[in-house]
């Protein structure tokens, strides 16, 4: 019997392209996984998403998923090619913490298309079709930042935000904050800087902030990167009487609170119950179930007596 060898190369293509598919998911997540859930985090550097990797991983090999974590490192280009990567390897659901809440709405609509179902832990996305955000409830965070820095300061006096524009949840929580000092006519926010949520940039964005505003007394930074950039100046310019309130209560943030620095409070999130969370709106939505579209995790403000009482945890 004569065969076509054309006819042949592409039954031999036909093939493999069929084996491909069929072992996308198993070289993603290994082969015993029920599903496999593609994750790209905003940083692994941070404490806060170590934790909340942790909390992912966690619940995941509860439910019997696989997890393939990458990390955007705060690129978007970065973030926008492993959501790609993730649509090629025909992950069941995306988790992303987006570097860029606008920036990376194109590439949730590319999986979007796919009918790959994603959702968003932490910082919100703005474009694309979300299931479900799961997130600490960050307007609530900046109005607890807000409302320790008017007490300390008896209701008077000009205080400052170092901000990140690029993520919601740095919006959030700016919001917040000024929303409840609104409540406190004797304080005025007199600048609002872009930190980046980065310790160098939120350095300078508070020197800047002290060169143009001598008389400041508070600063909030909505995330302790951001607070301690600006505790970093504060005490490079002697300014010991400074109130300053951070966001993620990190241990390096913790210890300046407990040694008695101008970082008075941090607002203290939970990114291991985020994590779990997250993967728990995935394992409902799989089984067809309502998933909420906005899952808020509570938050509160610790300072030193509050982190005594506990003995130095959150």
């Amino acid at each position: 019997m004569k065969v076509n060898v054309y006819t042949l190369l592409l039954a031999l293509a036909l093939g493999a392209v069929v084996v491909m598919s069929g072992c996308q998911r198993g070289n993603a997540c290994g082969g015993n996984a029920k599903k496999c859930i593609g994750v790209t985090l905003l940083t692994r550097e941070h404490v806060f998403y170590k934790d909340l990797e942790a909390g992912l991983r966690e619940a995941a090999e509860k439910q019997g998923f696989g997890l393939t974590v990458t990390s955007g490192d705060m690129d978007l280009a970065k973030q926008q090619s492993q959501i790609e990567n993730f649509i090629v390897q025909g992950v069941d659901a995306i988790i992303v913490c987006p570097a860029d809440s606008k920036g990376i709405g194109p590439a949730i609509e590319r999986a979007n298309q796919a009918n790959i179902p994603v959702f968003t832990a932490d910082i919100s996305a703005q474009g694309g079709q979300i299931v479900s955000h799961v997130a600490s409830d960050n307007l609530a965070g900046g109005r607890l930042a807000a409302e320790f820095i008017a007490k300390a300061l008896n209701g008077e006096g000009e205080v400052g935000v170092i901000g990140q524009q690029e993520v919601q949840s740095g919006l959030d929580r700016e919001l917040g904050f000024k929303e409840e000092m609104k409540k406190h006519p004797g304080i005025k926010v007199v600048s609002t800087l872009n930190g980046g949520g980065l310790r160098d940039k939120a350095l300078k964005a508070a020197d800047d902030m002290f060169q143009g505003n001598p008389n400041i007394k508070g600063i909030f930074g909505i995330n302790d990167d951001s607070a301690l950039g600006a505790l970093s100046a504060a005490e490079a310019r002697g300014r010991n009487d400074m109130v300053i309130v951070g966001y993620d209560a990190i241990p390096e943030a913790v210890k300046a609170i407990l040694r008695g620095s101008p970082l008075k409070a941090d607002v203290a999130q939970q990114p291991k119950e985020l994590g779990a969370k997250t993967i728990d709106a995935i394992a409902t939505h799989f089984t067809g179930g309502q998933v909420p579209k906005s899952i808020a995790v509570p938050v509160k403000i610790v300072d030193a007596d509050a982190l005594k009482a506990s003995g130095g945890a959150q």
